[in-house]
């Protein structure tokens, strides 16, 4: 791993071509856009190994490679360019968050690093900790497109995937978890827990490191979601704001549920215990569930009972 971080830094030239200074604010939108097209076109081809002034690192190659020359990451950075030409001052944002990267890892890492610092945890030292588990992990690195594509299709507030890769707090909450339950899992509890904590503090979402998450997960608003520690969350589940995956105070061992796939929960519900939600289940906003929720049914209520699919949903 010291390798794949090292290699992933850039070395970065004594000239950025990106630099917008007084002499050259003449030149227009479409003519930088153009730039950026072409030395995307050329980093896509192989062409050169040097992005926006920077040094393309061999681990971000071997990443970008590693998911099929990565249809999304491109979509992403064609996203960011449309963005700026209807809105050319967010050029040096944009620049330093998507367009001098090379990965889609390499821009999230950087991105989670640089909203998680603060003046005692610097944003480098975040930065190798999220790009070595993204380089190690190919679970990780395909749960992070998964979850990416559940956004952008299933909630209409999500305007384009980089919207999503820079706004949508659920989603940056969710990969951050990600890096953190790999630390927890790798007996690296100190900066788990550091991480957990951050995330906590920046995002408003609480999510303890050694919960599992599965991919094409959809955390929408994800303001005071709590999850705990022995949680297990299938693949392709939406959870909403305020919603606790919690214990009924056992002390310890296997005491939160267990949420199965395409699972929707709704804001505000609590469900609390060891208690498993069936796969393809609906659960209502400010429901209290207490109990087990069999596959493909609804349960609404305080507490919650299974209703008939004609009722009214409402998450």
């Amino acid at each position: 791993m010291a390798a794949c971080i090292a290699n992933s830094r850039s070395e970065t030239s004594s000239t950025d071509p990106f630099t917008l200074d007084s002499s050259k604010c003449q030149i227009s939108t479409r003519r930088r856009t153009q730039l950026c097209r072409f030395n995307l076109s050329n980093l896509v081809s192989g062409k050169t190994s040097n992005w926006g002034g920077k040094k393309v690192s061999n681990s971000s190659k071997t990443i970008l490679h590693d998911e099929d020359e990565d249809g999304l990451w491109l979509k992403i950075q064609e996203e960011a360019l449309h963005d700026l030409e209807q809105e050319p001052i967010l050029f040096k944002y944009y620049y330093s968050s998507i367009l001098s990267h090379v990965s889609l890892e390499s821009a999230l890492a950087s991105h989670l690093a640089m909203k998680l610092s603060n003046a005692h945890i610097a944003s480098d030292a975040l930065m190798e900790v999220f790009l070595g588990v993204f380089c190690e992990d190919h679970e990780v690195r395909r749960a992070i497109r998964d979850d990416l594509k559940a956004v952008r299709e299933q909630d209409p507030a999500c305007i384009s995937y980089v919207h999503c890769l820079l706004n949508f707090k659920g989603f940056l909450a969710c990969q951050a978890h990600r890096v953190a339950h790999e630390l927890w899992s790798q007996g690296r509890k100190v900066m788990a827990l550091l991480i957990q904590s951050r995330i906590s503090e920046v995002f408003a979402v609480d999510i303890h490191p050694g919960a599992k998450i599965g991919r094409g997960i959809l955390l929408d608003h994800a303001t005071g979601i709590v999850i705990g520690e022995t949680a297990v969350i299938g693949d392709n589940v939406t959870i909403l704001h305020n919603v606790t995956l919690g214990g009924t105070g056992k002390v310890s061992g296997d005491r939160h549920p267990k949420i199965g796939d395409g699972v929707l929960i709704g804001a505000g519900t609590k469900v609390l215990g060891s208690i498993r939600i069936g796969e393809g289940a609906k659960i209502g906003a400010g429901s209290v569930v207490l109990k087990e929720v069999p596959p493909k049914t609804t349960a609404v209520g305080n507490p919650s009972r299974l209703v008939e699919g004609k009722e009214k949903f409402v998450i």
